[in-house]
């Protein structure tokens, strides 16, 4: 009956203390703000220093901790750590904090029969001149002194006979000899020690990020009006914290009171919990509002570097890549070491921007032109360098897998790149896609010595000339290179194989053909030597593939290679290269043509080849000759074989109009009116227009979109 009446009184209690708590705040909290700044200002300081020095007396104050002790040798580096973040603080701390830390000591630990709230007050006018989140770090320091103090003395020492000879006055032998029993008493007190270092941490980072981000007043108010109402039940728990300590050697009857105190401490706890809960979701709204500001100030400040005359590139490199944060912020991929920013001083630089995985077709023939072009560092070609810039979905979260793909990804070029994807900066991503296009596809962005942009994708053209005729890679440079071709077979296929080039040296008509169907191949080329034979002419004929169906050309290549049909690429990545550069071409073209390109005659060769690419049959390409010299003619699968079993139908002309005369003017009497032709573009690279026209008929094309996905 007796233990029920006891039980009754204690919830009794608990419930109106609890009421209390719950009510109080807004009147609490009016004295509190009345005592704030009573002499009209805030003074702040830097506390952080401090508060991780209070952090770690805490943290090793703490029952759990004292059971379980860093070594000596853990324990010395931790001060070391400490010390050095100290330093130069720790002559304002012996000035003026220390003598602040122990009057507030002193009201903490006050025990004069006043109340927990009128101690906590006493507190407040204490450190009423502060800061919010100064007052709490200082109420923190000073409650570690005294808390620290107690369970240096009660913890176990058989060398430290003072600590012991007071722990024996105190009572606290018994209570370390057996623990068991004291547990719970620890663990409300601990529990609320744990909340009060959270809350407190959250308040100083809360108060730094609106005191120096925050200036435009956007979730300032909601923000910092909960943050005294914080400071005020942290500061308090300090108090009531203290007090539970100072009880725990109590015994009897006292110690229905000290678990009362443990319910309290407990709500407390859990009050403390809903206010840090509060706060962090308030500061992970103000981060995101920071990261918001941060990048549009990026951006502009990339818009505006780009706009603006430099003196040289290193503030325009600087802002697409984070140099601040990391003094080596890339990587040397010839030497395989870190590099300073400043090794691209005053020199033309292509951004190569992708994702992560880059093509390995698209890789081996960009590393093989760089490689190409540096055979000789003294030619002014060779100056330039590249710099990977891979642009990571930030929606997916940073992991092993994403690291050691970049790693690998890494490792195979020789040019620089940053060291690690997340240096490049979140505007400068942003800056990628929206200004300069990228989409997927691997592009070249041209920098000259200044930084400035001189072409937003020189990938085509050096895909086409390659970098040592494209450089210094600007669009005039383009433009100026696309007035000195002519089509023919040396612009076509010449940069695919050195082969090529020494065929047209020597004056070998040419055949270039292409088509998945292997008992076509094997009639056309049959056929094609015959004709050879026939017409006494010197005839090499190469086979290119498709730009897809990677292994239906593998299989093709081996069966062409064993029946020695004609001539193939040494390795797929070659075959991608020759319709990669088609495509390059048109791209260039639409970039440099603008509403004229459609009647360009080389476009609509070039188109004429993709449409080849783009259907089911085989087809073929005779050529001879360099630049304005040269002759062409082409045609698809079956129109070509029938042409050329027609050889005695046209044989007579070869003698005034040359072979591939010949053949050209036979054609048309071959073509029918119906066709289908389809001409298939990425369309994640470059501007696409709205028309094309057919290549064989000049109508324009019907316009689809296609999705595909080739694992051949």
């Amino acid at each position: 009956m007796a233990n029920t009446t006891i039980s009754a009184q204690m919830q009794q209690s608990v419930s109106n203390r609890l009421m209390s708590a719950s009510l109080i705040d807004n009147p609490i909290m009016n004295q509190i703000h009345s005592i704030h700044a009573s002499d009209g200002c805030s003074r702040h300081i830097d506390m952080k220093p401090l508060l991780r020095f209070t952090e770690n007396i805490l943290q090793n104050a703490l029952p759990t901790t004292i059971d379980t002790p860093a070594t000596p040798q853990e324990a010395q580096t931790q001060l070391n750590e400490l010390l050095e973040d100290y330093d130069g603080h720790y002559d304002f701390l012996k000035l003026y904090l220390a003598q602040i830390i122990k009057r507030t000591s002193c009201k903490i630990s006050c025990t004069c029969g006043q109340s927990a709230y009128a101690a906590t007050l006493e507190v407040f006018k204490t450190l009423s001149s502060f800061t919010w989140e100064t007052k709490v770090v200082l109420a923190l320091a000073a409650f570690s002194v005294t808390y620290g103090k107690f369970w240096l003395v009660a913890q176990p020492s058989s060398t430290n006979l003072l600590a012991k000879s007071i722990a024996i006055l105190e009572q606290l032998p018994d209570m370390l000899a057996d623990k068991e029993p004291w547990k719970p008493k620890f663990e409300a007190p601990s529990n609320l020690i744990k909340t009060i270092l959270k809350v407190t941490k959250c308040v100083v980072e809360f108060w730094e990020l609106l005191s120096e981000y925050m200036t435009d007043g956007r979730g300032m108010p909601t923000a910092a009006a909960h943050i005294p109402t914080a400071v005020y039940w942290t500061i308090h728990g300090m108090v009531v914290c203290t007090k539970r300590t100072m009880c725990l050697t109590d015994m009897g009857q006292e110690d229905i009171d000290q678990t009362m105190e443990d319910w309290y401490l407990s709500s407390l706890d859990h009050k403390l919990s809903q206010i840090h809960d509060y706060l962090k979701e308030q500061l992970a709204v103000c981060r995101q509002h920071i990261r918001e500001r941060r990048e549009i100030e990026a951006y502009k400040m990339i818009e505006h570097l780009l706009k603006t005359p430099q003196i040289d590139n290193m503030k325009i490199l600087g802002a697409l890549i984070c140099a601040k944060a990391e003094q080596l912020p890339l990587f040397d991929g010839l030497n395989k070491k870190r590099a300073r920013l400043d090794v691209l001083w005053k020199k033309n630089v292509l951004l190569f921007i992708s994702e992560l995985e880059v093509p390995y077709q698209e890789l081996s023939i960009l590393e093989k032109m760089y490689l190409e072009s540096r055979q000789d560092p003294t030619k002014e070609e060779s100056q330039y360098e590249v710099v990977w810039l891979p642009v990571v979905d930030g929606s997916t979260p940073r992991n092993e897998e994403k690291d050691r793909h970049f790693e690998t990804q890494k490792a195979l070029m020789t040019w620089y790149a940053v060291f690690h994807p997340s240096l490049l900066e979140t505007a400068a991503i942003k800056y990628i896609k929206e200004v300069w296009g990228f989409n997927k596809r691997p592009m070249l962005v041209a920098l000259d010595p200044m930084g400035r942009v001189v072409n937003p994708n020189a990938i085509h053209m050096i895909y086409i000339w390659g970098p040592t005729v494209a450089f210094p890679f600007s669009k005039s440079r383009e433009e100026g290179l696309w007035k000195e071709v002519t089509w023919g077979i040396e612009l076509l296929a010449a940069a695919i194989h050195p082969m090529i080039v020494d065929w047209i040296s020597e004056g070998k008509y040419i055949c270039l053909y292409g088509g998945d169907d292997i008992e076509w191949i094997q009639r056309f080329t049959d056929v094609a030597k015959a004709v050879e034979s026939a017409a006494d002419i010197k005839l090499e004929m190469l086979y290119v593939g498709k730009s897809n169906l990677r292994e239906k050309v593998r299989k093709n290549n081996d069966s062409i290679a064993q029946e020695n049909l004609s001539h193939v690429l040494p390795d797929l990545s070659s075959v991608w290269f020759f319709w990669a550069r088609l495509e390059s071409m048109w791209h260039s073209k639409v970039q440099h043509g603008g509403e004229n390109a459609e009647r360009d005659p080389i476009m609509q060769e070039i188109v004429s080849m993709l449409s080849f690419d783009g259907g089911d049959h085989g087809w073929a390409v005779f050529g001879r000759g360099w630049g304005e010299m040269s002759q062409m003619t082409k045609a698809k699968g079956d129109t070509i074989v029938g042409c050329l079993r027609d050889y005695h139908v046209w044989k007579n002309n070869i003698a005034t109009k040359g072979f591939v005369g010949a053949v050209n003017d036979y054609l048309p009497q071959l073509h029918t009116p119906h066709h289908c032709n389809r001409l298939v573009l990425p369309g994640t690279t470059g501007r696409t227009p709205d028309r094309v026209a057919c290549a064989e008929c000049g109508r324009p094309m019907e316009k689809f979109i296609m999705y595909r996905c080739c694992t051949d």
